[in-house]
């Protein structure tokens, strides 16, 4: 007698599931979530302290390209919620934060974030960016210098210019097609971005003027980054100066947070300890 099961794959969600347990370890760290107006139409929703200590500085850590913060900074927490008030806020469009405005630019996220700071009493920081986030992150360091103590920049090709996907430095041959492989929208979009995320995988970035002072500054870089090279890394330490440090992590690619989250989390602990 033969018996039908139910589709397992309509009974279990992985992304749920481990949405939950990101959820349930924010939670037991001693976040909340909330979700904050910040008027014209934008809302922003950021894990914030339970309990918010004066004597603590504050640390943000923005989020790359991916479905909401959870998913980057799980690993990260505990190592720095003792010391800090910690935040960790879902960038617009990512999560639950979203807005009518038109504006798409990284300097708007970073006046969104910063507004975001300032509602919660927030106003000096020290900020870790991932990919897109560095580069949000890098924005409010331009336009709020005097609001950040240390900037860490991880994988974050600032100093990518239009011409270098011509010389063929960034491994698509288009905005468009960075958008595709940034953003992907099928299961084989989703494997080619581990694919050049990951040094060993699991079975479009407009130019624009750098500010000529940002202080201090730690940069973090997988050795194989196929998305933004280390090159870029070497040209934004020459850039930034001597206030600022590059760190290569070994066969780790652009996904160094996840790929080797116990050397990415030693530096940070490093430089912000």
């Amino acid at each position: 007698m033969s018996r039908k099961f139910p589709n397992m794959s309509k009974c279990f969600s992985f992304t749920a599931s481990r949405d939950w347990f990101y959820r349930y370890w924010f939670t037991k760290s001693g976040l909340r979530s909330m979700s904050t107006s910040l008027g014209d139409g934008t809302i922003m929703h950021c894990w914030v302290p339970k309990i918010r200590k004066p004597s603590k500085p504050n640390l943000v850590l923005v989020h790359g390209f991916g479905a909401n913060a959870m998913w980057q900074y799980a690993e990260v927490l505990r190592h720095f919620t003792a010391r800090f008030n910690v935040y960790v806020p879902d960038l617009i469009f990512f999560g639950r934060s979203y807005t009518s405005h038109p504006d798409r630019t990284e300097s708007f996220q970073a006046r969104c974030l910063m507004r975001l700071m300032d509602l919660q009493g927030v106003k000096r920081m020290s900020m870790v960016g991932i990919s897109y986030g560095g580069f949000v992150a890098y924005s409010l360091a331009v336009q709020y210098p005097q609001a950040l103590d240390r900037l860490v920049l991880c994988c974050t090709g600032v100093c990518l210019e239009v011409k270098d996907l011509e010389a063929g430095l960034f491994p698509v041959k288009s905005l468009e097609e960075a958008k595709q492989v940034l953003m992907p929208q099928t299961p084989e979009k989703l494997r080619e971005l581990m694919r050049v995320s990951f040094v060993r995988p699991a079975t479009g970035v407009p130019s624009f003027f750098l500010s000529d002072f940002i202080k201090p500054t730690l940069l973090v870089w997988g050795e194989q980054d196929r998305i933004f090279p280390l090159e870029l890394g070497h040209r934004l330490k020459r850039h930034i100066g001597d206030s600022a440090e590059l760190v290569v992590i070994k066969n780790a690619g652009h996904a160094v947070n996840l790929e080797k989250p116990r050397d990415f989390i030693k530096h940070l602990k490093l430089f912000l300890l």
